[in-house]
C-alpha cells in the first residue's frame, strides 16, 4: 500500500469505524466519513510508522487525529515493552482538568467575566517562557517524584495521584529540564488554555472552568534529552528523531520510563497549583470556589492490564488521546468510578462546545481510549498567514467569548483552526466508545500569546 493512498485501503466496519489492513497488522481508525474526507493524506505514513515500532501489539487512531511527531496526534499504541518517543511527545503528561461550581450562569455578567479573566491573568504565568512558583532543588525532587502526594493532596477525582519514579534515577544534569524548577503553576503557550464555561443542565446552567496544560520546560527538556539518546543509539538521522524508541534491552529504557513518570508527576502538580489560583480567581469574581470534577492526562506511556484484550500487561502510549475506562474495568477497582466509569474531558476550540463524556464498554475497540480534543485543521503557519487579526477578533466577539480580558485573539488558536467538536464527538458516539454526559459553552478564554 502506498501510505499516501491510505484512505483507499480503509474498510468501513458496521461498528462505526474503519479498519486499515497493513502488513504489520490492522489499525482501527475511529472517524466518520466526513472527518475522514477532511483528514490530511500525511496521516497515512504516520499511521504506518506507529505500526512499525518493535513489539507493537495494536494501534488505534482517534477521530481528532492530525499530523504529529512521527505518529499522528490522536494515536493510541500498545507494545509488549518498547517505549516509543513520538507517541508520547515533548509535553510529557499534558492533560485537562475541569472544575464545577453551583454558581448560576446568570451571574456571569460581562463585568464578572472580565474580572475573572483579569484575576486569572494576574495569578497564572502565561506564554512559553512564563515563570511560576520557584522551589528549592530538594522540594523540586519531592514534587516530580511524589506528584499530588507531595502536595499533601488525596484526591480521588483524578486519573492518578502519582507515577512511581525509581530512587536511583535523577534528571540528567546536561538537559534543560531543570528550568521547570521555576515554572510550577504556569500555563505555558500554544494550545494551553483556561476557560470559563457554562453547562447545559436542564435544572439550571452552572459555571465551570476547564484548563489544559502539562509539564512545561521540565517535560520538554527531558523529552529532548532522551530523543537525542535514542537518535544516537539507533543511528537515526536528524529528520528521523520522531521515530526514536527504547527496546526493553536498551540501557536507556528504564531511564526514559522514569523520565516519563517524573514528567507526568510534574504535570499533575502543575495542574493542581493552577487549580488553586483559578479557584481563588473564581471565588473573587463569583463568591465561591469550584470543585474538581476530574483531571486526566493525554501524553503518556504507562503499563496497563486489559485482560479482555491482552494476556499480559502492555505499555499503552497515548499521544493526544485520553484513557477511557468504563464501569467494571478492573483498573477502576476500588475507586469511586468503578460502577460508572471515569469522566473524560474533551475541550473544543475557544469558540466551540466542550464535553464531559462517560466511557462505554465499546471503548475496548480503541484500546480504552478516546480523543483529547477536536483536532487542528489548519497549521499554525497557515493560520498566521491566512487569518487576519481583525477577523479573529471579530469572530470571537460574535460568539460572545471574551479572550484574554479583551485582548487580541491568538490567530493560530482561533476557532477556524480547529475541527468541529460536535463532529468529532459524534464519531466517538457512533463507534460506541463513550456517551455525552455534559456540554459546556465557552464564556471566556485565557491563553498565552507567544
Amino acid at each position: 500500500m502506498n501510505p499516501l493512498q491510505w484512505k483507499a485501503a480503509l474498510r468501513r466496519d458496521p461498528g462505526g469505524f474503519y479498519r486499515l489492513p497493513l502488513p504489520e497488522g490492522e489499525v482501527r481508525v475511529f472517524m466518520t466519513p466526513e472527518l475522514l474526507a477532511e483528514a490530511d493524506d500525511s496521516l497515512g505514513p504516520q499511521i504506518v510508522n506507529a505500526r512499525r515500532f518493535p513489539g507493537v501489539r495494536d494501534v488505534a487512531i482517534t477521530p481528532d487525529a492530525h499530523h504529529g511527531y512521527g505518529v499522528p496526534v490522536g494515536c493510541v499504541m500498545a507494545t509488549a515493552g518498547t517505549l516509543a518517543m513520538g507517541p508520547v511527545g515533548y509535553d510529557i503528561g499534558c492533560g485537562i482538568a475541569a472544575l464545577r461550581s453551583s454558581v448560576p450562569r446568570e451571574r456571569a455578567t460581562p463585568e464578572a467575566v472580565r474580572a475573572f479573566s483579569r484575576e486569572v491573568m494576574k495569578r497564572v504565568g502565561l506564554g512559553v517562557g512564563a515563570r511560576g512558583q520557584a522551589v528549592t532543588p530538594q522540594r523540586f525532587q519531592e514534587l516530580f517524584r511524589g506528584g499530588a502526594e507531595a502536595l499533601g493532596v488525596a484526591r480521588g477525582s483524578a486519573e492518578r495521584d502519582r507515577i512511581p519514579v525509581d530512587d536511583s534515577w535523577d534528571v540528567p544534569k546536561e538537559s534543560r529540564a531543570w528550568r521547570g524548577q521555576q515554572q510550577l503553576g504556569s500555563l505555558g503557550g500554544g494550545n494551553h488554555f483556561i476557560e470559563l464555561q457554562a453547562d447545559d443542565d436542564e435544572a439550571g446552567s452552572r459555571l465551570w472552568v476547564m484548563y489544559h496544560t502539562g509539564s512545561r520546560g521540565f517535560g520538554h527538556g527531558l523529552a529532548t534529552w532522551y530523543f537525542e539518546r535514542a537518535r544516537e543509539e539507533l543511528g537515526l538521522g536528524r529528520g528521523q528523531m520522531d521515530l526514536g524508541y527504547f527496546a526493553p534491552e536498551s540501557r536507556h529504557w528504564r531511564a526514559y520510563r522514569n523520565a516519563v513518570a517524573a514528567g507526568g508527576n510534574y504535570a499533575i502538580v502543575n495542574r493542581l497549583l493552577i487549580r488553586r489560583e483559578v479557584a481563588a480567581a473564581f471565588a473573587r469574581a463569583f463568591g465561591e470556589e469550584p470543585e474538581l470534577v476530574y483531571e486526566i492526562s493525554h501524553n503518556l506511556v504507562q503499563e496497563e492490564r486489559h485482560p479482555d484484550l491482552f494476556r499480559e500487561p502492555v505499555w499503552v502510549h497515548r499521544k493526544g488521546a485520553t484513557r477511557a475506562l468504563p464501569a467494571g474495568h478492573p483498573m477502576l477497582s476500588g475507586t469511586r468510578w468503578s460502577h460508572s466509569g471515569h469522566p473524560v474531558l474533551i475541550p473544543g476550540s475557544m469558540g466551540d462546545t466542550s464535553y464531559v463524556l462517560r466511557p462505554l464498554p465499546g471503548a475496548a475497540r480503541a484500546l480504552y481510549s478516546v480523543n483529547h480534543g477536536c483536532g487542528r485543521r489548519l497549521s499554525r503557519t497557515a493560520a498566521r498567514h491566512g487569518i487576519p487579526q481583525h477577523e479573529a477578533n471579530r469572530r470571537m466577539r460574535e460568539l460572545g467569548v471574551l479572550v484574554n480580558a479583551g485582548g487580541d485573539v491568538p490567530v493560530d488558536e482561533s476557532p477556524a483552526c480547529y475541527k468541529s467538536a460536535a463532529a468529532v464527538v459524534a464519531a466517538v458516539e457512533a463507534a460506541g466508545l463513550a456517551r455525552v454526559e455534559t456540554r459546556l459553552t465557552p464564556l471566556a478564554s485565557v491563553k498565552g500569546t507567544d
